[in-house]
């Protein structure tokens, strides 16, 4: 956000900046979703809703998961939340107790870490590698348990800053092994829709015990509505609407009117979604002619997380440099691992696919 904040100050002074810092589409709201809203105003009221979301809504989520994935999972257990923001609080306060060991893969999104240790939860990270795909696999995390006894674990496929996702045989044995562990699973499914290369798995084929979270910001280009879900547990139902009526009192009504027009909206998004994979496939054949050719394949979400060791042993500075010397803005590594973050840059590429071009043809150019 501090890359983004002086990319608009430039932008303000009149310099051309080319934004690869956001994980935002650049495409607009659907028209049906639009068309959804604007019937639901003109009844004139928006109001209070259930705390888990309406029940139109969450019977459709449900059939989601029939229609993508083959798995039955019953309306009930769907909790409409206020973006996957708001998923994760909700999940995080209900699963867990201050003081517990939550393992955190990385590199991975920085808002778990900060909202985990925010509500007075020990982050424990698990360094991934590139060899595996910047994934954590089963092996890991049984290491980390035996160390000291995991609470829970935060995984995602696809994986933000990488795109990386885990295979169908990996996330079985991930999952298995968290329930022998008796370790409570947070699968965060938010970039499903936007796969490019390889099956599209949900943690609900394996088991009805993980928490799993998802949202209408990115595939279905809702980000300014605030708007996802989660597949809770039976046992966790209760619990999760209780704080959720405390919290929140209910998801905006509006918005959940208006997601309800998401669903049909395929033709429209899988259109967005085509201009995604053009995008990747310029990135994948550019970033190597020019000098950032150490990177992994992007399998889904709109990510390509490039080693800039070659350059920078500080990816903070070279982010800022190359926002004011190329007119590019790009997310630094530091922001998804502490650790090792400072050799590593994400460029997002869920804009036009003529910026992104534009992006290649500055940045050889000041690579040199």
């Amino acid at each position: 956000m501090d890359v983004l904040s002086d990319a608009n100050r430039l932008a303000r002074e009149g310099r051309d900046i080319i934004h690869m810092e956001l994980g935002e589409p650049g495409a607009p709201v659907p028209a049906a979703v639009r068309a959804a809203a604007e019937a639901a105003l003109a009844r004139g009221r928006v109001g209070y809703t259930e705390a888990l979301g309406i029940p139109e809504l969450r019977a459709r989520i449900a059939r989601l998961y029939a229609d993508r994935y083959g798995v039955e999972v019953p309306a009930n257990r769907i909790a409409v939340t206020g973006g996957s923001s708001g998923a994760f609080n909700l999940a995080f306060l209900a699963m867990f107790d201050v003081g517990d060991r939550v393992g955190l893969p990385t590199p991975g999104y920085p808002a778990y870490r900060n909202i985990l240790t925010a509500l007075g939860l020990e982050v424990v990270e698990i360094p991934t590698t590139a060899e595996a795909r910047w994934q954590a696999s089963a092996a890991a995390i049984e290491k980390v348990h035996a160390e000291r006894p995991l609470a829970g674990i935060i995984v995602a496929s696809p994986n933000n800053p990488s795109g990386t996702m885990m295979t169908r045989d990996g996330l079985k044995s991930l999952v298995a092994a968290c329930a022998d562990m008796k370790i409570a699973l947070v699968m965060d499914e938010i970039y499903h829709g936007l796969v490019y290369d390889g099956d599209e798995v949900t943690a609900l084929e394996f088991s009805g015990d993980a928490v799993v979270v998802n949202s209408f910001s990115k595939y279905f280009c809702m980000t300014g509505w605030r708007i996802g879900w989660m597949v809770l547990p039976e046992h966790l139902v209760r619990p999760v609407e209780r704080i959720a009526q405390n919290l929140f009192i209910s998801p905006s009504e509006l918005s959940q009117r208006a997601a309800l027009g998401a669903f049909e909206a395929k033709e429209e998004l899988e259109t967005v979604k085509a201009g995604y994979a053009a995008s990747r496939r310029l990135l994948l054949e550019r970033m190597p002619k020019i000098g950032l050719d150490r990177f992994l394949p992007v399998d889904g979400a709109f990510y390509l997380y490039a080693d800039v060791s070659r350059y920078t042993n500080d990816s903070l500075d070279f982010c800022r440099r190359m926002l004011h010397e190329a007119g590019v803005a790009a997310t630094p590594g530091l922001d998804f691992d502490t650790s090792r973050g400072s050799s590593y840059v994400r460029f997002s590429f869920a804009g036009r696919t003529e910026a992104v071009a534009e992006a290649c043809e500055r940045l050889g150019g000041w690579l040199g």
